[in-house]
Parts: structure tokens; C-alpha cells; sequence
């Protein structure tokens, strides 16, 4: 059976909502960066099932690395279940996290911003503190929430 390469769909026919951007110093390997990208753009409902990423080519253009180190992240993406490559046609998106809604997410983002990191730099914090004690607090929250758990588990068995 012959395929018509002209008639499948081409990255001009559906450009990929998503461009990915590198942080240098951020000590995290560039294909995880990738990876990361990809994982918090379907969170945030930047990304769906059935969205191409873009082609390794593109990538490769647009933040002048090594075709590798994209692969690398594709693949990344396949293992955990997120993508799937089709040999000349793209890489999609198989499946997306639980989002919320649009408005709660921008409320909770407004909220943030003009009220706990309105705050922070207020009294001076810069980017790399801000982020470290957003970091700290997650997990300390997390570990919170861990212990509650147990706590309500253990109070049941008596």
C-alpha cells in the first residue's frame, strides 16, 4: 500500500501548542527540562490527547541543542506513558492528568500573585528565595498531609 505523504497532516497543518524554553542554571539535565515542560503544560490544560509536540527538527532550531537529548525527552514521555511517536507523522499526546477548570486555576493564580508573592517581594526576596521557600512550604505541606493521613488511619484501627 503506497502513502500518499502529501496528504498526512504537516506541522504547518497543526502547529504544536506547545514551544519549549531552556533554564541553564537550573542544574535539571536539558531532556527532563523537556519532560517537565510537557507535564506541566498538560496540568495546566496547555496541552491535550491527541496534540502533536513539536518536531525534534524544531526543537532542535528553536533552543539550539543536540536532536539527542529531544529524543531522549520523547522517548521519556513514551516510557511514562504520556506519548506516542508515529514514525513519520509526530509525536501525540495519549493522555493528560485531571485539570481544573480555567477559572479556578486563573483565581488561584491571582491570588498568588497579587497576594503571597506580592509579599515576598515586598520584603525583598528575590527570585531564587521565592522559589526555594515555595519549595520548602510544598513540602512541608505535603509531609503535613502525609502525617494527618496516617494520624486518621492509626485513630480508625483503635
Amino acid at each position: 500500500m503506497d502513502i500518499d505523504k502529501d496528504s498526512l497532516p504537516t506541522q504547518q497543518d497543526h502547529p504544536s501548542p506547545i514551544s519549549f524554553g531552556l533554564d541553564l542554571r537550573s542544574g535539571v539535565p536539558t531532556y527532563l527540562q523537556l519532560v517537565q515542560q510537557v507535564e506541566a503544560a498538560l496540568r495546566l490544560g496547555h496541552l491535550q490527547v491527541g496534540d502533536r509536540l513539536p518536531k525534534v527538527k524544531d526543537v532542535v532550531s528553536s533552543i539550539a541543542i543536540n536532536p539527542n537529548t529531544v529524543l531522549k525527552a520523547y522517548r521519556e514521555l513514551e516510557i511514562r506513558g504520556i506519548t506516542s511517536g508515529r514514525p513519520g507523522v509526530g509525536t501525540f499526546i495519549v493522555v493528560a492528568p485531571p485539570t481544573i477548570s480555567t477559572k479556578a486555576f486563573d483565581q488561584l493564580r491571582s491570588e498568588l500573585v497579587t497576594g503571597w508573592l506580592r509579599d515576598a517581594r515586598g520584603v525583598g526576596l528575590e527570585d531564587d528565595a521565592i522559589v526555594a521557600l515555595f519549595h520548602s512550604a510544598l513540602s512541608e505541606s505535603m509531609y503535613l498531609a502525609n502525617s494527618e493521613g496516617s494520624r486518621s488511619e492509626s485513630d480508625g484501627d483503635a
